[in-house]
């Protein structure tokens, strides 16, 4: 035991000598290492009888414990004393110039939010948001969903565990659909809105997250029709994907939220493996892609905003932000957008400088 309390005085002292943080570590790893001294005798314990055992491991322990605590304490005095002297003899001057190359980079999905804006604001659209913690009326009862439809279930929404007193269910919305209910209810009409924002649902592969991005359109007047609809659309794509050639073609659909309710595709080509966007897909090499659902606002649903559905009509319509950035940009995997991945924000990430313009065209070189 004399030889153990001798060993540890010596190593107290060096600890408390050492001058920089690499003698520290190697007196360590001397008695704390796989081969140190005091792990040699810490093996030794399993050979010695119970009695050897409970005289010597307590002495053992404690020299483990104050000199692992006193190369922490050196660790530590060691770096304070480097980082006052790195305070008192390092400057930074602030009035230097900024880089000129910005590191950052602005994500496809934020890009093509502000292509979007600059179209429709020049179409005559305001933006609208709304809460992303929605509760089922808004979200579904609203939008004449009823109680049984299959997007209520589940394995399809977010739920929220019920709390006491609460009177509807709350939830992770699933659309920016109830922007357009919110919006009706405390403006009323006339509203030419787009509502863009993250929306959550329960599905994940290569083209489906469980929270992505969602745009969805708006518009309540009088005497609106179908042909407003495909005109509002056909001139947002034209100037999104910057093709004069996009053709769109309408299918009779049913969202309970429309009546009637069309899906819209658009004609494409693949080009290197590409799809490229443009002409129609009944020409030759081409072929239809269906895109976005839309349609004319149902008459319920006008009534539940609190609006005269005999004076007022209007259209809808929803498409991914994300599916748009995949296809404008030559994406290929929607979950490579949420990895946060360097390298991929950096190959696919814009300038914040290159904002979008319809003067100068909205796409922006990646």
């Amino acid at each position: 035991m004399d030889e153990l309390n001798t060993r540890k005085d010596a190593a107290l002292a060096a600890i408390a000598d050492a001058a920089t943080p690499d003698a520290v570590e190697a007196l360590r790893v001397e008695a704390l290492g796989k081969q140190g001294w005091i792990s040699q005798l810490l093996k030794t314990l399993g050979k010695m009888t119970p009695e050897e055992r409970q005289e010597k491991a307590p002495a053992i322990q404690q020299a483990r414990a104050e000199v692992a605590d006193a190369i922490a304490a050196r660790k530590q005095a060691l770096d304070d004393a480097e980082l006052d002297r790195r305070l008192a003899t390092e400057t930074l001057d602030l009035s230097l110039p900024a880089p000129v190359t910005p590191k950052g980079t602005v994500h496809p999905v934020s890009q093509v939010m502000d292509e979007l804006a600059e179209i429709f604001a020049d179409l005559g659209f305001a933006v609208k948001t709304g809460p992303e913690i929605e509760d089922d009326w808004h979200n579904f009862t609203a939008l004449n969903m009823d109680e049984n439809h299959p997007a209520r279930a589940m394995h399809d929404t977010f739920y929220f565990p019920d709390r006491d007193g609460q009177d509807r269910a709350m939830l992770l919305r699933t659309h920016t659909s109830p922007v357009q209910i919110r919006t009706m209810v405390n403006e009323g009409a006339p509203v030419r809105i787009i509502a863009p924002g993250r929306v959550y649902r329960s599905d994940s592969d290569a083209t489906h997250t469980p929270m992505f991005h969602q745009v969805e359109g708006l518009v309540i007047d009088k005497d609106i029709h179908l042909g407003h609809l495909k005109w509002t659309l056909e001139t947002f794509l034209k100037a999104f994907f910057e093709r004069d050639d996009i053709v769109l073609r309408l299918r009779p659909s049913y969202f309970p939220f429309t009546e009637p309710s069309v899906e819209v595709d658009v004609g494409f080509e693949v080009v290197k493996g590409r799809r490229v966007l443009g002409g129609s897909g009944d020409a030759p090499g081409h072929a239809w892609m269906e895109l976005l659902g839309s349609g004319m606002v149902n008459r319920r649903v006008i009534e539940f905003a609190g609006l005269d559905p005999d004076e007022w009509q209007g259209f809808a319509f929803g498409v991914g932000v994300d599916r748009l950035a995949m296809l404008k940009y030559g994406m290929d995997d929607l979950r490579a957008f949420f990895d946060g991945d360097v390298r991929w924000l950096q190959h696919y990430g814009f300038s914040p400088f290159d904002q979008p313009t319809l003067s100068a065209g909205v796409g922006a070189t990646a």
